[in-house]
């Protein structure tokens, strides 16, 4: 980091590096499937990229609430199976863990909604491009109903990550699928080989601002190509194995953190460019978004 790649005030966010860098990919097939084939962003999950909520460095996708982190805008469930979990979690709550819990109640009893306090119907892009309905996590406050706010007795922040916290259960178990699984993204594609086999790739890499769709590239600030939150002491590989195991399957994972050690060994693996800054580096010419 340069003293001209600093902001001229203080208090802002230093700038993130630009959306296309070169990567290195890795792919293997699935131990424990043989119709299925992994790619592995190598850039991504060998960088020094840490969740930064609650510190300074975190100023939050809404320039208006840096507190709140990417929690401004609730959590879109992604299916039946995601809705149980989230109410199985929802009855181990504590009182004292969830500040906002009469507040969802009451507004549910306002509304007259059939469904539980704590969602809200809303509408997302299918994958054909159209709008279809969602269901996701109540507002409150301008930002998700599960959200303690900065000074709440327990601890500020989502109230299911301190139930994890408590309880000693991973986030996968403990929040809805797209609050687990950020900043990784994982897509799956059913493809044909020459000799006609039908199989599937999954490809897990860095969920960038790209990933949030067009609305993405006007978030007030990101924290996956900022220098600021490549700092973390473990690579993501390490630091997110709850998350890439179950996403992956253990077998898989335990190939994918092999061939990373690897390369992290070798020194061999293109570098994000964000934490090559992080580090000190140039990492290529800053972004404006």
């Amino acid at each position: 980091m340069t003293a001209t790649d600093r902001p001229s005030n203080p208090g802002a966010p230093l700038p993130e590096v630009p959306l296309d860098f070169p990567r290195e990919w890795y792919t293997f097939p699935d131990p424990a499937n043989d119709e299925h084939l992994i790619s592995a962003d190598m850039t991504w999950l060998l960088s020094s990229w840490t969740c930064v909520f609650g510190t300074p460095a975190c100023h939050g996708i809404e320039a208006g609430q840096p507190d709140s982190g990417c929690c401004t805008h609730g959590a879109f469930l992604a299916d039946d199976s995601d809705r149980r979990r989230l109410r199985a979690n929802v009855a181990l709550l504590r009182p004292e863990e969830w500040q906002h819990r009469e507040a969802a109640e009451r507004a549910a009893s306002e509304e007259g909604t059939v469904l539980e306090s704590w969602l809200e119907e809303d509408e997302l892009t299918g994958d054909d491009g159209e709008m279809e309905p969602a269901l996701r996590t109540r507002r409150h406050n301008g930002r998700c109903v599960f959200f303690n706010d900065v000074g709440w007795p327990t601890g500020s922040g989502c109230a299911l990550h301190h139930l994890a916290a408590r309880t000693g259960r991973s986030l996968p178990e403990s929040k809805p699928d797209v609050c687990w699984q950020l900043p990784i993204r994982l897509t799956q594609d059913t493809e044909t080989r020459a000799d006609e086999v039908e199989i599937l790739h999954t490809r897990v890499g860095e969920y960038d601002r790209r990933g949030w769709g067009p609305g993405g590239l006007d978030l007030d600030w990101y924290c996956t190509g900022s220098p600021e939150a490549h700092v973390g002491t473990e690579p993501v590989y390490v630091s997110l194995r709850d998350e890439l195991v179950e996403l992956l399957g253990a077998e898989a994972y335990e190939v994918l953190a092999a061939a990373c050690g690897r390369r992290r060994q070798l020194g061999i693996v293109a570098v994000h460019p964000a934490t090559e800054r992080a580090a000190g580096g140039e990492g290529g010419q800053a972004s404006n978004l």
